[in-house]
């Protein structure tokens, strides 16, 4: 196999390097060992791991750093499979390079909690390999077999008790060939997955040495910022050129298709140049566009047929039959991403390569972008990935990839992209907005016989891979819907598809950010109407012993469900199953005369298979209660006059301290592969705190974010 490197210089010719790749899903390692390559090849590692000869351990990782602890996570597996000693290991962020792309979705990117559950038996295969190269290595030696050498603690012991450090053996072993199905270790044997570990990124961040992506910066570096169009469809009918020349520290100004961008010396000197550009903008596609006329269009499609996304059995006549019916209704506003770092791209276009340095999300997406926009081979973009000061999906996409290339282009030099807080709410590829209406049927002993649900909202798919839209269906819009853990013997699921002018992007769990809500909801309506506890409505409907089931339990034995709520205080709870996990939550609230909530606990319960790092973990878990609290009672995109009303943050509250309440986390022991934490501690967060409101006041809110005024009726 021909190996392909950048241009950092391998330690030592004593070192030993392995690389990996996945062809038609099985998992193939070859020797990257410069010893096998030629030292001159071009600075890109090929590797997700390196053996020096001072026993220093760097685990490569091709996944961005986005707070989610994955940079310890990741170097956590291989150097347990590795038996490396966990002092010795350190953690780089690789180049975008096909070693690092999924072994699913072939390709670079960060998102949809993959980084592990995608790559679980292709990182445990690195670290296996390693080790077994390194036994074969001190074996040949020793002259022994290499059954009767161990492995331990990042050395390779002799049966007599002498030992030979990986250092020392990493010369021989880098010479060996790769075994093709190392032995793996049963999970009883972890020394490392699933122990507390300090991370490896804390102490750069809290000593401030981390650089973000807004933080870097080059030799002969320009910043820029971009006039966009205040409202969707419009376009720069005049501007001032020669005012924003005139500001001190700009050196050009672009024109970009429908925007306009101001290059300077400073950022604050750009942003003066945009200012003084004093752009008239035509009225746009869409000028009576605003939130009453999104809210009709959403409901107008709701009333229309769509396309079936699932028809199991026969709904209407399981209706028809059933001994009680529900209907009810639910609306979901459009979202911001709201990241604490604001978005940016800087690139160097030269003749015969191109640099981004960026806090991205999706290397292979930017590469691909820049050697269409630079006429370069793929493999001569290098793509420098930063850490990102949030994400939650908007960051793989390309915006600021166009931007910064292109302007590159233009000056012949190095051009930072930055956007203002405004530009980031203005131009955000927002969380759908959704509708949706669900009629369901109980017998007479209160089980669901049918369940009919019909969502109306934009999609996703058909902006950013519109092969997987078909016959008009986003099988994302539905998610947390077709796949429902509950058993249902009659269930059908209409999707009508909405198009805006507004983008709408990936969002934290996607689809099941908002139909989990409506689900989990409904559900503790149903539980009402059949007379019913809302767990043990639950239970009966999911099948006995499957993890659903007994995540459900276990967090009702963690949050003590079944004993009586402290004085003045309710409950609520809420399931869901999406990304190879299963999340559940319980919120305790309390409601007063004037209808304020206080929110005093959320239990937490997930089973995400091997808990590879339990701190990080937690960490998300705390993580996804505050960000699904926030969503829950403040966040809402605002539209006007064709294009965003939301400016910044003052008109998009978000949770504040005195709101978070006590948070308590358990992790279910499941030794099955890791699944995805980021994504599933989010959904049944809002649904959850909708039950428990329920259960204090007897007032169902089904709209996001909560009109808390409601509750003052009760």
């Amino acid at each position: 196999m021909q190996i392909s490197m950048t241009r950092r210089v391998f330690l030592a010719k004593s070192s030993l390097v392995i690389a990996a790749t996945a062809l038609s899903g099985r998992i193939e390692l070859f020797n990257a060992s410069p010893v096998l390559a030629d030292s001159s090849l071009p600075f890109k590692p090929h590797a997700f791991l390196e053996i020096g000869a001072d026993d220093t351990i760097t685990v490569w990782v091709g996944q961005t750093n986005l707070g989610q602890g994955t940079h310890t996570g990741i170097p956590m597996i291989i150097a347990d499979e590795l038996d490396a000693a966990w002092e010795r290991v350190t953690v780089k962020m690789a180049l975008a390079a096909e070693p690092f792309k999924s072994p699913v979705w072939h390709m670079q990117a960060t998102g949809g909690s993959t980084s592990i559950r995608h790559r679980w038996d292709l990182l445990r295969t690195v670290g296996a390999a390693a080790r077994q190269m390194l036994l074969e290595a001190a074996a040949e030696q020793w002259d022994i077999p290499v059954q009767k050498c161990l492995a331990q603690q990042g050395k390779v012991f002799h049966p007599d008790g002498s030992s030979l450090s990986y250092g020392q053996l990493a010369a021989a072993a880098g010479k060996r060939a790769v075994p093709d199905n190392p032995p793996l270790k049963d999970p009883g044997d972890y020394r490392i997955i699933g122990t507390q570990r300090a991370r490896l990124d804390i102490p750069d961040k809290v000593a401030g040495r981390t650089a973000y992506g807004i933080d870097f910066r080059t030799d002969d570096m320009c910043v820029a910022v971009v006039a966009r169009p205040p409202s969707y469809g419009a376009v720069p009918e005049s501007h001032d050129a020669g005012a924003a020349m005139a500001v001190k520290g700009v050196v050009k100004v672009v024109e970009l298709d429908n925007r306009i961008a101001v290059c300077a010396e400073t950022t604050y000197a750009a942003m003066r140049g945009r200012e003084a550009l004093d752009i008239k903008w035509s009225s746009g596609s869409h000028p009576h566009l605003n939130d009453e006329t999104l809210d009709e269009l959403l409901q107008e499609h709701l009333s229309r047929s769509g396309v079936v996304a699932q028809n199991e059995g026969d709904v209407e006549t399981a209706l028809a039959g059933a001994s009680q019916t529900l209907e009810q209704s639910y609306r979901l506003p459009y979202l911001s991403h709201a990241q604490v770092e604001p978005i940016n791209c800087t690139a160097h276009v030269e003749k015969d390569r191109c640099r981004i340095w960026i806090p991205t999300q999706g290397q292979t997406a930017t590469q691909e972008t820049a050697a269409g926009l630079t006429g370069l081979p793929v493999e001569k973009v290098e793509v420098m990935t930063l850490p990102a000061g949030g994400g939650f999906g908007l960051r793989g996409e390309q915006d600021p990839v166009v931007d910064s290339v292109m302007l590159s282009k233009s000056l012949g030099r190095p051009v930072k992209v930055i956007w203002s807080r405004e530009d980031d709410f203005a131009h955000d590829y927002f969380r759908p907005a959704s509708h949706c209406r669900i009629q369901a049927g109980l017998d007479t002993h209160g089980r669901m016989v049918a369940w009919s649900h019909k969502v109306a909202a934009p999609s996703v798919m058909s902006r950013v891979m519109p092969h997987y839209v078909k016959d008009g269906l986003d099988a994302d819009a539905v998610s947390g819907i077709t796949d429902m853990v509950y058993l249902v013997p009659n269930k059908r699921i209409d999707y009508v598809m909405v198009d805006t002018p507004i983008p709408v992007g990936w969002w934290r769990s996607v689809g099941y950010s908002a139909n989990v809500f409506t689900v989990e909801s409904f559900m503790d309506e149903l539980a009402h109407a059949a007379g019913a506890d809302p767990v043990q409505f639950r239970l009966d409907h999911l099948e006995k012993g499957t993890r659903p089931y007994n995540l459900l339990a276990y967090l009702a034995e963690k949050s003590g469900w079944n004993d009586q709520a402290p004085e003045g205080r309710a409950r609520g709870v809420a399931l869901t199953s999406c990304f190879e996990s299963i999340a559940a939550h319980v919120a305790e609230l309390s409601v007063d005369t004037g209808g304020r909530v206080t929110v005093h606990k959320m239990y937490c319960a997930i089973d995400c298979g091997t808990a590879v790092y339990p701190d990080a973990i937690r960490a998300q878990a705390e993580a996804g209660v505050v960000m699904g609290m926030s969503v829950a009672f403040h966040e809402r995109v605002r539209f006007r006059d064709g294009g965003v009303y939301t400016g910044n943050y003052d008109q998009y509250p978000l949770l504040k301290m005195p709101e978070v309440p006590e948070i308590e986390v358990h992790i279910m022991e499941n030794d099955v592969k890791a699944g995805g934490v980021g994504e599933p501690v989010l959904p049944s967060v809002a649904p959850a705190l909708a039950n428990a409101m329920f259960a204090a006041s007897g007032v169902r809110l089904r709209n996001l974010p909560f009109d808390t005024a409601q509750l003052k009726t009760a």
